[in-house]
């Protein structure tokens, strides 16, 4: 997935002809941005995101904690690695052709069947047509991977189709759980979930592949941000809701208003820097790419608990005022802590260097707040913000004078 050039890569040139040679691309390219394509890819994963979050919101205004929690997690695995599988190759191998256009649609059309079929997987364990959709974006996937194979030699070559080899055997696998009895698939799942995250680490073992930093910051960023939009219209959609159901406006206002602080606010910490200067080793650039699930995963959790605070305000769910709260400022604390942990703490020093673990655990204690939490914990993260502002321009200030 990471690590210096498998081959010399070459730069990338505007090629006319519909089928082209799928060479690995320069890790020095200049201007390397996000396609067309990948963004369209993007809005079409997130489609599946919004799917398991309303299904995560659905069990836990229920109080089936360990039902959704579950599902959530498996759901969103499968739709986070297919998605971070496609990113990593497509920074090393666009070639932009017909044949890699129609298979990147194919991988949108299984997602889309995934999708379909989460709700089957809450409510009845049901894994049939989320396998399906899954086993179609991974096997389109290994046709990418044979192409690159075609086109590289030596040990480039090989390790395009141990990738190749390593997620066909996966789909197998996946298939044969879909034979076993439902009480033996939660010990199988785990191992599976395990073979594919080997591939990669098996893959690569002795020569990595091409990626461009500043492209694999740009797509993680992107995707962030889809999804922080995602989890705003899913808080949108169930203020709504409630609304023309319950006209009980006055006690919305507080989970509205904090629900937007702390989605702005989680816009903002993201993106206060660039990234992509310090994601410079493999090491970084695996630690960074995995930990992404904790990132992506929890921003679209924040918009579950914001629906299920919606619910808590207007006496439909069924648990407590507290326990709604809950549902919003864990995954808000989660989302801090690891976008800290991944880079912001790269770019800090002194006092800025502990706001966000500070600011993640301000968060969780907003949920004894009960129902007023939501708002309370998006006063906490829209203070956050402006001490972080406060901090850089005072850290600017003082490099200026010393400048001077």
């Amino acid at each position: 997935m990471t690590g210096v050039p498998a081959a010399a890569p070459r730069p990338h040139h505007v090629d006319p002809r519909p089928v082209r040679r799928m060479v690995p691309r320069s890790r020095e390219e200049p201007h390397r941005v996000a396609t067309p394509l990948e963004l369209f890819f993007d809005l079409c994963f997130v489609v599946a995101v919004g799917q398991a979050g309303r299904e995560l919101a659905h069990d836990l205004a229920a109080g089936h904690y360990g039902d959704g929690l579950t599902g959530y997690a498996f759901a969103f695995f499968a739709i986070w690695w297919a998605w971070m599988n496609f990113t990593w190759f497509a920074s090393a191998y666009d070639c932009d052709d017909v044949p890699y256009r129609v298979t990147t649609l194919v991988q949108i059309a299984g997602v889309l069947i995934l999708a379909a079929g989460v709700p089957r997987m809450f409510a009845d364990q049901d894994l049939v047509l989320s396998v399906i959709g899954y086993v179609v974006m991974r096997l389109a996937m290994v046709t990418q991977w044979l192409r690159a194979a075609a086109s590289e030699e030596g040990p480039a070559r090989g390790v395009a189709l141990r990738y190749a080899i390593g997620i066909s055997l996966c789909q197998v696998a996946w298939v044969v759980v879909l034979l076993l009895p439902h009480d033996v698939r939660s010990y199988v799942i785990p191992l599976g979930i395990l073979a594919e995250l080997s591939v990669p680490v098996i893959a690569e073992l002795r020569l990595r592949t091409s990626w461009h930093p500043h492209h694999i910051a740009e797509r993680y960023g992107l995707f962030t941000l889809i999804v922080l939009g995602e989890t705003v219209a899913a808080a949108t959609v169930a203020v709504q809701s409630a609304v023309d159901e319950h006209e009980g406006l006055g006690r919305l206002l507080p989970v509205a208003g904090g629900g937007l602080l702390i989605c702005f606010s989680a816009w903002w910490i993201y993106f206060a820097r660039p990234v992509h200067d310090h994601l410079r080793s493999n090491r970084q650039a695996f630690a960074w790419g995995y930990g992404h699930y904790l990132v992506f995963g929890s921003a679209a959790a924040i918009g579950s608990g914001l629906e299920v605070a919606v619910e808590s305000a207007v006496h439909k769910a069924h648990i407590s005022e507290t326990a709604a709260t809950a549902t919003v400022t864990v995954p808000t604390a989660v989302y801090l802590f690891t976008v800290w942990l991944l880079h912001a703490r790269q770019t800090k020093s002194g006092v800025a260097q502990v706001l966000l673990p500070a600011a993640s655990v301000a968060v969780l204690a907003c949920t004894a707040a009960g129902g007023s939490g939501v708002l309370v914990a998006g006063l906490v993260t829209a203070a956050t913000v402006a001490v972080g502002i406060a901090l850089h321009a005072r850290e600017g200030a003082g490099a200026g004078s010393r400048e001077a």
